[in-house]
């Protein structure tokens, strides 16, 4: 081997050397950077010489990623409706929460059996009155936060779709920057692990699958069908309202849905063209859980309604007049039962605060002047009304007879099992995205592994430098000849 042929590969092998510590170091500074790809430096025998390096090589496994973003969608639609379910839980109360509806209920019930036994005292009578107060207020309430939500989600979707296209705008724009540098001959890992960053946050919105297109690009399309980046991004569109009602559905025209590129796309938790991530559990709760859960206050604020309308229970009440209860001051009507529980109140004729009269409860609501002091019958009618047993008109409640208590704790029952079971699921869906996320973990940067790494790299260095410090002694020693 002459001096030049050695000179050139101790300078080939420092450089190398040199490349691999950058490679090394920047694997251990990223060691816990979300979405790095280790990094290895590729490296060949050149035909005359020395080493060549040949380039940087990022390496990731591919089928753990795209397990880990599929848990992560899971994980993310999982949180978003256990949130749902526990506030919707909130809202009706449970069993031993004093506020709850069916300690309204109950409280209400209560306060009739005392006015009973004492149909003179007019506390009691107006206790009865506060009573069914406070429970129509539970009522409206209850709807009114459960409106809130679906507004909420509303917002959010826009929040989402407008962050989902500007993420895909961003993949599409590395996949032309990649290309770019590759085919130079540049290093393109850094874009590559933006790249996999964004893929990584549009999958928790909406899960996705990648597919390797030419000079590194990718594709993506959802694991519902939709072809969200192929070459070209594609464009979402929603438009948000200002404040959702219980009228306002999807189906009816009320609610925006979701477009690709100016096509109506499916939104709903089956067959969504976008479901399984956050922004399909968004469009579950605005359109399927809370219209749900708003039709199952609907039934319970119309089955209380409908106990007292009935002259059999109050005489002084004609057929259509509005009794105890009623839709913001009219008698229900069974075309409108949508939204009825935000509208329940009690008659303004048995209200003092209305200017009405609490001897109603005794004397019945449609009576011109006060009666017997003494006459507790209509008082027990009310309260026999509250223990009969009706089967539901609606809410899906089944077609078994339920008295008023026992129909609202059929309701917080129905919400406490669904509360439960979503925990359960967003149990098993952490658990996963947990698993999953170790790992990749474990396939990604190794500490103690880089530092040998280095250890060896420094050897390396050191090798190649006393070469040509030998060099430099052999041709010092010749030209003093």
């Amino acid at each position: 081997m002459s001096i030049s042929t050695a000179l050139s590969n101790a300078m080939s092998g420092l450089r190398a050397a040199g490349r691999a510590s950058q490679v090394v170091s920047s694997n251990i500074s990223n060691a816990t950077t979300p979405g790095y790809g280790v990094r290895e430096i590729s490296l060949s025998s050149s035909q005359i010489g020395g080493v060549t390096v040949e380039g940087i090589v990022r390496i990731v496994d591919p089928v753990l990623v795209a397990d880990l973003r599929l848990a992560s969608a899971g994980h993310e639609k999982a949180t978003t409706i256990a949130d749902f379910h526990e506030k919707l839980e909130g809202l009706v109360g449970t069993a031993d929460n004093e506020f709850s509806l069916a300690a309204r209920i109950a409280g209400f019930e209560e306060d009739i059996t005392t006015a009973a036994s004492r149909p003179d005292a007019t506390e009691r009578l107006e206790n009865v009155v506060h009573s069914a107060r406070d429970l129509a207020s539970t009522l409206e309430r209850a709807s009114l936060g459960v409106q809130e939500m679906r507004t909420n989600a509303d917002t959010n979707i826009e929040l989402q779709v407008n962050r989902l296209n500007a993420a895909l705008k961003e993949v599409e724009d590395l996949n032309t920057r990649i290309k770019r540098t590759g085919s130079v001959g540049g290093d393109t890992s850094a874009l590559e692990d933006n790249r996999q960053a964004l893929v990584d946050e549009i999958s928790g919105i909406v899960p996705v699958r990648q597919v390797p297109r030419d000079h590194g690009e990718i594709a993506l399309y959802s694991t519902g069908g939709a072809i969200l980046l192929d070459n070209h991004a594609a464009e979402i569109g929603f438009t948000r309202s200002n404040q959702v009602t219980p009228y306002m559905t999807i189906g009816a025209g009320t609610l925006s849905g979701l477009t690709l590129n100016d096509l109506d796309i499916r939104t709903d938790s089956v067959k969504g063209h976008l479901r399984g991530g956050s922004l399909g559990a968004l469009f579950e709760i605005r359109d399927e859980l809370g219209v749900e859960a708003q039709a199952k206050l609907d039934a319970v604020a119309r089955d209380l309604i409908e106990r007292f309308e009935d002259p059999a229970v109050d005489p002084t009440l004609a057929v259509g007049d509005p009794g105890l209860f009623t839709d913001d001051g009219l008698a229900f009507d069974p075309l409108a039962e949508v939204g009825i529980s935000q509208r329940i109140r009690i008659n303004a004729l048995v209200d003092p605060q209305n200017g009405g009269d609490a001897w109603r409860i005794r004397d019945g609501i449609g009576a011109a002047v006060p009666g017997d002091v003494g006459d507790a019958r209509l008082i027990q009618a009310l309260g026999e009304a509250m223990l009969a047993k009706r089967v539901p008109a609606s809410g899906g409640f089944g077609s078994g007879a339920f008295d008023a208590i026992n129909l609202t704790s059929t309701l917080s029952s129905q919400l406490g099992a669904e509360r439960y079971q979503a925990d359960q699921r967003l149990t098993f869906a952490a658990a996963e995205y947990t698993e999953m996320t170790e790992l990749v973990l474990a396939q990604g940067v190794d500490s103690d592994s880089e530092l040998q790494k280095m250890m060896v790299i420094e050897q390396i260095y050191a090798a190649n430098a006393r070469v040509i410090e030998a060099i430099t002694e052999m041709m010092d020693s010749l030209l003093r000849l």
